[in-house]
């Protein structure tokens, strides 16, 4: 009887560590810093009840055409400020906003061919001209025109981009929790039985 009670204590303790060091990697995820996008990055409001549409602009720092695309988007602030916030993602040197770049034009389903990579609503336009201009201004007033929980948001329609590896491995996470408990009570019932079997 004392081996079955070893047995089972060690079982239990097999299934709560796990789960123990499970929880500590949960809450570092969710106290890790909110991954950097750039100095000149604007604080992004998505999520909260701010009237502005988000212009997101991949750039590359030194590439000329995204260059024309900050100014213009610069002068325009005068007359439409308050109809846009532009947030910028410098891909040339930071790895992570690279890779933000080509999973959100893949969950697009289109190619970033290069920078600047300007997405406003449910339209994208790859490098910039003048005659983009028009387009680009027509598309942020329709966008504002529209009530903000309906608009189309690639960074909160599709929230996962942001952190896609985090959530795979947290899905791996859970795969191999629930492998563990199966495995425990298995072994839990297993010793049961073995020890009854024994007594009898």
């Amino acid at each position: 009887m004392k081996k079955l009670k070893l047995f089972v204590i060690l079982l239990a303790a097999a299934l709560i560590i796990p789960f123990t060091v499970y929880a500590e990697d949960e809450n570092y995820e969710e106290e890790a810093p909110v991954e950097e996008v750039s100095e000149e990055a604007s604080e992004e409001t998505t999520g909260d009840d701010s009237k502005e549409v988000n212009v997101y602009l991949f750039r590359g720092e030194g590439c000329p055409h995204c260059q024309e695309a900050e100014e213009w988007f610069a002068s325009i602030e005068g007359e439409y400020g308050s109809y846009f916030k532009l947030v910028d993602y410098e891909t040339w040197y930071n790895e992570d906003n690279a890779k933000l770049m080509q999973d959100v034009a893949e969950a697009r389903g289109e190619q970033a061919e290069g920078v600047p990579y300007i997405i406003i609503g449910n339209k994208s336009w790859n490098g910039f001209a003048e005659s983009y201009e028009e387009d680009i201004l027509a598309q942020i007033k329709s966008v504002f025109a529209q009530d903000v929980s309906e608009r189309y948001d690639i960074m909160t329609y599709l929230p996962h981009i942001k952190n896609g590896e985090k959530e795979e491995e947290k899905s791996s996470s859970d795969v191999l929790a629930l492998i563990i408990i199966v495995v425990v009570a298995g072994g839990i019932g297993f010793g049961i039985f073995q020890a009854r079997k024994k007594t009898n």
